[in-house]
């Protein structure tokens, strides 16, 4: 049942603070009657057309009101119609059929009418959103498995017969978290859903909206958390969508150099119009609020920080300083932050920002941008760049993977291997990754171990984690078959017992931020191409990752560490996993001369193209940590 639209939400709507519009406007089922509000301020006339009065303009007349939201109530409607506002701008020349900004669900694409809907759910997640804070914290291990719906599996059943084998996968493999690339209605199927129309909407192409809240529910009681991306940073220029909304430019600029997006052909929101702040701080809470998500991964964030972005000179407006900040979208960001967390203490907010811009996530009120996490970029690029280097030619190189030790404090990250990094002809992990096959497999789990011994939270796009021969495509499912071969199946073998580690092992995951948690051992050795560093927590066993960048063994390789029995808890070079076989240490006891600022050293046998992750099992006597060493 709808409320009113009362003095009250009209003052937050203008004022650009209404976190809940999607429970005034849109179409809203009373009783025998259907309930329509809509936000067109410059219309001379807005009515409901439909397939239940022959898609007519003058049968549903709506009646307009000093907020610029035109309302009517009409009997005769029902749950499951379609409909659109037929919207006459003030000179009455423009004419045009608008979907739904604020509708529940919507037609499948092609068609783009909005459907008259009421879901609901009898939702069974109860402990797992009274506990969930816990698993969503900065200490907490977040894997998250990043996941296109249309792709992963061709599945008849949709949402909820996805959910079920995606839930089990989860499980299976370990991942804490998926994170589903937007399900938000879209037009354009190859968008993959970042050319959002439906921003209350979910794609009519796997189910109807109570099959998400299904989705969610199957996942969470399965102890899996649920990130939905989200698209405020543009929307398509479709004619049924918001551009050009009423006759005027509602929704985005005016001018095409702040309103139109160069890289997307698509129209950029105009964040200084408080309407529509409050349009999209809604839709963020909405998808938080009744379809239990457990937070959102913002996406494009970086287009919306600066007004110069993938603009040349001349193409873009400086701020009242000359600046290239766009003020307006730092402000909603602050707001949309603050106003999540302060309603959703236990959810997490993530940005793709791709830029060095200060302070992603510290506090909104201490000037930060107010999320939870920051997608590290730079890691990204950096890994991959260096692993794709023949390993003769890595001690050139060297440098790219260690850099990022320098800032990896800045931030709350997420260490990404997204869909980003694997199509439009960029290959899969796997393709990256040069060598005969072997080895290509061999650093594929090179590159992996590092992404899951490193600080930051991980993030790999599906298919990565059996290795995927070819870059993902979606209009296929993922090459399931191929974890009939041995290789792939072990790649799938050494996920699974990352994600095992990773979850045992507090010291992989409790001080991501804090400089104490990591500390480089060998650095600088850039003729071998190895690296060792010391993951450490009070409280946990220090955790010694060894990784050996080259096809060549290396015996009697030698390193400081604390004293005592190490215990080794994987060999990415193991049969098992695919690997050559070749044997490293397994209780190597460190008790050699002073190195590396430790009071004793270790030897270790190191395997080709391999990472070695060792626990201190047996201390032998107190020795310092010291990350200043």
């Amino acid at each position: 049942m709808s409320r009113a639209f009362d003095a009250a939400d009209a003052w937050h709507f203008a004022a650009g603070t209404h976190t809940r519009l999607w429970e005034v406007m849109g179409a809203h089922p009373d009783e025998d009657s259907v309930i329509f509000r809509v936000w067109a301020p410059n219309a001379s006339s807005v009515s409901v057309i439909s397939d239940r009065n022959g898609w007519d303009p003058d049968v549903h007349l709506l009646d307009g009101d000093p907020t610029g939201v035109w309302h009517g109530t009409f009997e005769g409607f029902e749950v499951g119609d379609q409909y659109k506002y037929w919207i006459t701008s003030a000179d009455g020349v423009h004419r045009v059929a608008k979907a739904d900004p604020y509708g529940r669900a919507a037609q499948l694409a092609p068609e783009t009418a909005s459907i008259i809907a009421a879901p609901e759910h009898e939702w069974g997640d109860r402990e797992w959103m009274a506990g969930r804070g816990v698993r969503n914290r900065y200490d907490a291990p977040i894997s998250t498995y990043e996941v296109h719906l249309g792709s992963w599996r061709f599945e008849p059943g949709g949402y909820t017969a996805v959910a079920r084998q995606l839930a089990d996968y989860c499980v299976d493999v370990g991942f804490t978290h998926v994170e589903l690339l937007p399900i938000m209605e879209h037009p354009f199927y190859g968008s993959w859903g970042y050319q959002t129309t439906g921003y209350f909407a979910p794609t009519a192409r796997y189910g109807r909206p109570e099959d998400v809240m299904e989705l969610v529910d199957i996942l969470h009681r399965a102890g899996v958390g649920v990130i939905l991306d989200w698209v405020p940073s543009h929307f398509p220029t479709d004619e049924a969508s918001l551009g050009y909304f009423d006759g005027t430019h509602l929704y985005e600029h005016a001018d095409p150099r702040q309103g139109f997006h160069p890289d997307w052909k698509s129209f950029v929101f105009n964040y200084g119009r408080p309407e529509v702040r409050s349009f999209l701080l809604s839709s963020a809470h909405f998808w938080l609020d009744r379809f239990h998500a457990d937070g959102l991964r913002v996406d494009a964030v970086a287009s919306m920080l600066y007004l110069d972005y993938s603009r040349a000179d001349g193409e873009w407006i400086a701020n009242e300083h000359g600046g290239n900040e766009n003020l307006e979208a730092v402000a909603f960001l602050q707001e949309l932050n603050s106003s999540i967390y302060a309603t959703f203490p236990d959810a997490m907010m993530v940005a793709e920002e791709s830029t060095a811009w200060p302070g992603v996530t510290n506090p909104a009120d201490t000037g930060g941008l107010g999320f939870g996490f920051k997608w590290d970029m730079g890691w990204m690029h950096d890994t991959l760049e260096y692993l794709s280097n023949d390993p003769i030619h890595r001690r050139w190189h060297h440098d790219r993977i260690t850099f990022r030790s320098v800032y990896q404090s800045a931030e709350n990250y997420v260490l990404p291997l997204s869909h980003d990094e694997v199509v439009h002809g960029k290959g899969s992990l796997l393709r990256k990754m040069p060598g005969e096959r072997w080895q290509r497999f061999a650093n594929l789990r090179l590159l992996l171990g590092y992404q899951w011994t490193v600080p930051g939270k991980k993030l790999l796009f599906m298919g990565g984690e059996f290795g995927a021969p070819d870059e993902w495509n979606h209009e296929a499912e993922l090459p399931w078959a191929v974890l009939g071969e041995h290789e792939h199946a072990g790649v799938q073998g050494w996920v699974r017992r990352l994600n095992e580690l990773y979850v045992e092992l507090g010291a992989l995951h409790r001080v991501d931020r804090d400089p104490s948690g990591f500390r480089w051992i060998v650095g600088d050795d850039r003729e071998q191409s190895v690296l060792a560093y010391l993951r450490s927590a009070d409280g946990d066993d220090p955790v010694l990752v060894v990784m050996n960048n080259t096809p060549e063994s290396r015996h009697g390789y030698g390193l400081g560490a604390p004293a005592g029995t190490w215990q080794l808890l994987a060999n990415s070079d193991d049969e098992g996993y695919g690997g050559s076989g070749t044997s490293a240490p397994v209780r190597p006891v460190c008790d050699g001369e002073a190195a590396h600022g430790f009071d004793a050293s270790i030897t270790l046998d190191l395997p080709p193209l391999a990472i070695l992750i060792y626990r201190l099992a047996e201390a032998a006597v107190a020795d310092t940590i010291d990350a200043t060493d």
